[in-house]
């Protein structure tokens, strides 16, 4: 049958180009539409991708032939293929495959990597191993890089997949070797801005230090009130301050005071879209990118000691017991007294005496009543390693050090977690006949069930129960989390467990927050680091002087596009901080080839087995290939690498002794052997 008598029929349709693609019979209107589809392209190393559509659950499968000149990240067309018409098997797989026919729209246009150079010609070797071309660079587009730099590359059009993509240099980052320049190429490769626009650094530049004394009077003046910072050792900027009273009735007054961004950065000004487009502050290993131009963050709304500050105060009343009675939130001025470390708190809380240790000790107390309540609620208390860096004087890392969460840690966390609670139900919680108000709300979705059946088999090898026959109430996880701490496997079962939850995103519409057990909750603690806060304060002013019905509609608008935004930068600035992470851990790893530690198995694949070295939270796979005792199958069930012949096996969890054998800075890979 010809192409023209099938397309007649409506069985396919032809494009432009002369390409052929399926056509799908609509039910209710029985007209046929190309199967064509628009969508974000995710591409693995291994070359293949996955195209997801919006608000569509599938995601469709693209082989490395049918991805035509596509890079990862670009918006798509792509034409699902047929398929088969014969009943599948359980075991056949059951995703849609298609190709892509066009590139809407190219979302990266430079891309970081390794200038390479041959008698011939250049080329580029990106970072991300998403990308898997390599870019040609001519001669007359280096701009003095040379062999061996880090640059970044500007993508020229690429019309022919048979060849490599085309590129110029345009910005030269450094020496590759120098883990400096690699935590700048993760920067540039996410496409983190590191300089503010002229136009936004001369708005911040003209905003004086003076408060005026006309805005000190519409406040409520605090600045006698014993109040403090506690932040970590290497902080420049304090955006959150704590009070605490003892009220001659016998119950306590909290106070948590939060840097005013919002009386400096207006909305709609330059700074304000900076800061949107920015979305968040990213904390690199050894640089911050701020949200805000320094002159702010670390200057004008940085509560340091000492000096007179605008803040936005949540005032908390309550008893010993932790039941609240009551409370105010209102725009204040405040005057820190002292700036205290994590550190610095903690040996106060330990020996009992110190600077404000009238204040801190009963604070403590109160504080860990709070904890109390929110487990006893179902708030989930995950565990989770975290590694931090000491640096020789030329940048390099002399010591990896894995953080402690301290007393005192905990005492910030519970007071910022009550203010941001406390602030979603002042305006979320409206009368059954009141209209609610548009807002921001910090939300965090149940699990899948499915994860969570995983989950519960995966420690059960362990040793460990969770119930996953029913809903699995947020009090369940708990229980795990308690019954696995102090084991050998904590970490990676935290991971794990962490893992199988949904991701905590900024939302118009609140579902409340699994994790924490909160029926409400937002972010209202950290404005001069992330948008959404700064949105909050806003929010909260408006509503508090008064707002039209045609400004709620303006704001119901607009809140969902600035919750996206702000969901999409969290989420990029995770993975730039975890890559920045990855860097230095390579590169400490790089001097001790050959040295042996101690370590747990935290992953099994066909292909190997995953180890992470004690205390110092790094990562390195042992190949499948050098097991060389016997010949290992792997069982996926129960994530088990056994030998055919002698029975030996590799399980998670398992102790082993590793000696490093090899360190690649340009994959950001660390190669393990047994020892034993």
């Amino acid at each position: 049958m010809l192409v023209e008598d099938v397309e007649k029929r409506g069985v396919v349709d032809t494009d432009e180009q002369g390409k052929v693609g399926y056509v799908v019979e609509h039910e209710k209107t029985k007209q046929t539409k190309p199967t064509r589809t628009i969508g974000k392209l995710s591409v693995n190393k291994r070359g293949f991708g996955f195209v997801r559509v919006e608000g569509s659950p599938e995601e469709i499968f693209i082989a490395p032939k049918s991805m035509k000149t596509a890079l990862h990240g670009d918006i798509v067309e792509v034409v699902p293929f047929a398929r088969p018409t014969r009943k599948r098997k359980a075991q056949d797989d059951d995703r849609i495959e298609g190709e892509i026919t066009r590139i809407v729209e190219r979302t990266r246009t430079t891309l970081v990597g390794t200038l390479e150079q041959n008698a011939r010609f250049s080329f580029v070797i990106p970072d991300d191993e998403r990308f898997t071309r390599d870019i040609y660079i001519a001669r007359e587009d280096l701009k003095g890089a040379r062999h061996g730099q880090k640059v970044v590359a500007q993508l020229l059009a690429w019309e022919d997949e048979q060849q490599n993509p085309e590129g110029a240099v345009v910005e030269v980052l450094g020496d590759s070797s120098d883990p400096r320049i690699e935590v700048l190429s993760v920067a540039r490769s996410f496409e983190l801005p590191m300089q503010f626009p002229k136009a936004v650094e001369q708005e911040a530049a003209q905003l004086g230090e003076t408060i005026p004394l006309n805005e000190i009077k519409r406040r409520l003046d605090l600045r006698e009130t014993v109040c403090f910072t506690i932040d970590p050792e290497n902080a420049k900027d304090f955006d959150d301050a704590i009070s605490f009273e003892q009220l001659a009735d016998g119950n306590i007054r909290l106070g948590v005071h939060i840097a005013d961004v919002s009386h400096y950065v207006r909305e709609g000004s330059a700074l304000d879209r900076e800061a949107f487009a920015r979305g968040t502050s990213v904390y690199m290993v050894n640089e911050v990118i701020p949200m805000l131009p320094e002159h702010l963050s670390n200057n004008l709304c940085s509560l340091k000691p000492n000096l007179d500050r605008l803040t936005y105060s949540v005032l908390v009343d309550a008893n010993s017991n932790g039941t609240i009675n009551g409370y105010t939130i209102r725009k204040t001025v405040i005057h820190s007294k002292r700036r205290f470390s994590y550190e610095e708190v903690q040996k106060i809380l330990e020996s009992g005496s110190g600077e404000f240790g009238h204040v801190l000790l009963p604070l403590l107390k109160f504080t860990q009543v709070l904890l109390k309540r929110r487990r006893r609620d179902g708030s989930i208390d995950f565990e989770t390693g975290e590694a931090t860096f000491r640096f020789d004087e030329h940048g390099f890392p002399s010591q990896i050090i894995k953080k402690e969460r301290l007393e005192a840690h905990r005492l910030v966390e519970e007071c910022m977690l009550l203010a941001n609670k406390i602030i979603a139900q002042h305006v979320g919680k409206v009368k059954k006949d009141d209209q609610a108000r548009p807002f921001i709300y910090r939300v965090h979705d149940a699990p899948d069930p499915s994860r969570l059946a995983d989950l519960a088999n995966f420690v059960r090898q362990f040793g460990f129960l969770l119930d996953a026959k029913h809903a699995v109430s947020s009090n369940a996880l708990q229980r795990l989390l308690d019954q696995v701490r102090g084991s050998e496997v904590e970490n990676f079962i935290n991971e794990v467990a962490l893992r199988s939850m949904a991701k905590a995103v900024y939302s118009e519409k609140n579902i409340g927050h699994y994790g924490l057990a909160f029926t409400y909750y937002t972010h209202f603690t950290s404005p001069i680091r992330r948008y959404p806060d700064l949105v909050v304060h806003r929010l909260l002013n408006e509503y508090d002087v008064g707002i039209s019905s045609e400004r709620q509609q303006e704001l119901a608008n607009r809140l969902p596009m600035i919750a996206r935004q702000s969901s999409d930068r969290e989420r990029l600035a995770a993975e730039a901080e975890r890559e920045s992470i990855k860097v230095m851990q390579v590169e400490y790893m790089k001097r001790h080839v050959g040295d042996e530690f101690e370590g747990v198995i935290g992953g099994v694949t066909q292909y190997g087995l995953f180890v992470e070295i004690n205390d110092l939270l790094v990562e390195g796979l042992i190949h499948v290939r050098d097991l060389s005792d016997d010949y290992y199958l792997y069982d996926e069930k129960q994530y088990v690498l056994r030998g055919r012949s002698r029975g030996k096996s590799f399980r998670l969890g398992d102790k082993v002794t590793v000696k490093v054998v090899s360190v690649s800075p340009e994959k950001r890979e660390i190669d393990f052997a047994i020892v034993k």
